[in-house]
């Protein structure tokens, strides 16, 4: 990774040993189900400890499926950033006597009910909005209250205060002004013989509009050729190969080699997006289920991983998004109403481009996932330089980054936003001449920058940590998004030719 030391390199190789047990996020070897659910009783210097600091990654009780054994580490494991996590909050030196160190016993992130009470009454009694800073300069736009989700869904956005009902996620295809404008500079490039890339992705980097959102993404996935007579020709093609590699190894009697990973598939899809009703149906879980299926088959390297599950949505809700009425509910709409052929071309689509998609980000999900641990460094790095103020704060109340980051790494910031604001963020990464890979970091950087305020007014680990891991987004909209990719765009360009900041080691 760019900008990484040697000798951090050779700390980390030595530490991630391949073998034949279990990997985190990934379908467990068959044992004895009651062995699967036993703990250390120690903080043992394990592949256990790095899975449990990472934990939240997932939602609440994926680890029961999970299980790493214990895994014989070399010396330079105390160097690494699992251990250092570890010992970070096994031997708590900060004089705030509100800070409780996990216990030794279990090495979670454990906070007490009465903490957890706390942190929320002094997040409640922040009524003001939040200023800008010198410090980033991002400027933080008035979000409206609206109503609390009686149910508590880990990991996902949260409700803001003073709210009484579920959010809801707007979809709504109705264009504004200002959106059939730009549609209007987009039906032309679109239409052209020749598709010039780099004139879409400039024009498609501010947003989408919905109409033309579908053919675009498939555009910049590289799904579709820039040639406008061959598209038709290279989409019937794609489309029958993908549904021949279903005929081949979802519709016919699985091999062993392969039964983990689809019951990890089929234990995961019910879970995602809890809050809209669209994913809880048979037909689209179905659907999801072959799709993943079938990426984690074409991909040996790192084969199904949680939290590639999320990624295939956006895809998914775009593609049928172009096929119902304008008017329709997307939310509660019946997908199995639809003709089969409908179905099949979302499905198949969706397939591609997640495939497409994730080509940059290969490394995220190779076996522990060293893509996402050199970014994690990477924006500790970042945001020291950035922010020093905030860097020194999560540090002395014992906040390592891959507790919180991890998850937005390899989630891409999906569980921390609704998906309509998802789906605006992805237009942006697809348009990204160089891959979104690296500009990612940049709007996890700007992510974290945007609750600068509320972060420096917590004042204990476990107020910091509830907070991180249940961010009050549910009520974002574009705008939002747009101040958020244009900070990214900010920071990226201003130390893009000053790369000591992406330099491991302490200054």
């Amino acid at each position: 990774m760019e900008g990484v030391g040697e000798s951090d390199q050779e700390g980390k190789a030595s530490f991630w040993k391949k073998n034949a047990k279990a990997v985190p996020g990934r379908p467990s070897p068959k044992k004895d189900p009651r062995s699967s659910r036993q703990r250390n009783s120690s903080c043992s210097t394990s592949f256990q400890d790095f899975q449990e600091s990472v934990s939240d990654a997932w939602d609440i009780g994926d680890d029961e499926f999970c299980i790493v054994s214990d895994v014989k580490i070399s010396k330079r494991v105390a160097q690494s950033a699992a251990i250092s996590v570890i010992n970070s909050h096994r031997h708590t030196t900060t004089s705030d006597s509100s800070v409780t160190a996990p216990t030794p016993q279990s090495c979670d992130f454990v906070i007490p009910e009465e903490k957890k009470i706390e942190a929320i009454q002094r997040l409640a009694s922040q009524r003001e909005p939040p200023v800008s800073s010198p410090a980033h300069g991002l400027i933080k736009p008035q979000i409206s209250c609206s109503p609390p989700v009686p149910k508590h869904f880990p990991g996902r956005p949260q409700p803001l205060r003073g709210s009484q009902s579920r959010p809801k996620y707007h979809f709504s295809s109705r264009e504004g002004a200002d959106c059939e404008t730009k549609l209007e500079r987009f039906l032309p490039l679109l239409e052209t013989t020749l598709l010039n890339l780099e004139d879409l992705r400039q024009l498609s980097w501010s947003g989408i509009p919905v109409k033309v959102r579908a053919i675009t993404w498939r555009l910049l996935s590289g799904y579709l050729p820039a040639n406008l007579e061959r598209r038709q020709q290279v989409l019937e093609r794609k489309r029958l190969d993908y549904w021949n590699l279903v005929k081949q190894y979802y519709d016919t009697e699985r091999d062993e080699t392969y039964q983990d990973t689809y019951r990890q598939i089929h234990i995961d899809i019910p879970r995602m997006s809890p809050l809209i009703a669209l994913f809880q149906q048979k037909t689209v879980q179905e659907m999801f289920e072959r799709i993943l299926f079938i990426w984690a088959i074409r991909h040996p390297a790192s084969g199904y991983v949680q939290g590639i599950n999320d990624l295939v949505t956006p895809f998914y809700v775009v593609f049928l998004q172009e096929v119902i009425p304008s008017e329709g509910d997307l939310e509660n709409w019946n997908v199995s109403s639809l003709p089969k052929e409908q179905r099949d071309i979302i499905e198949a689509d969706s397939f591609w481009c997640l495939s497409k998609f994730l080509d940059g980000i290969q490394d995220n999900y190779i076996f522990a996932q060293l893509g996402i641990q050199h970014k994690v460094n990477q924006l500790k790095e970042l945001i020291q330089r950035i922010d020093g103020q905030l860097h020194r704060h999560l540090q002395y109340h014992g906040v390592d980054y891959l507790q919180f980051s991890f998850r937005w790494m390899n989630n891409l910031l999906t569980r921390e936003l609704p998906l309509h604001c998802t789906i605006r963020l992805w237009d942006t990464y697809l348009a990204e001449s160089d891959g979104f890979a690296s500009f990612q970091l940049y709007v996890c950087a700007a992510f974290l920058l945007h609750w600068r305020r509320e972060l420096l007014l917590e004042r204990d680990f476990q107020g910091l940590m509830l907070m991180l891991q249940n961010l009050p987004t549910q009520n974002w909209t574009d705008s939002e998004i747009g101040v958020l990719v244009a900070e990214a765009y900010r920071l990226k360009f201003t130390f893009a030719d000053a790369p000591n900041h992406l330099q491991s080691g302490e200054r």
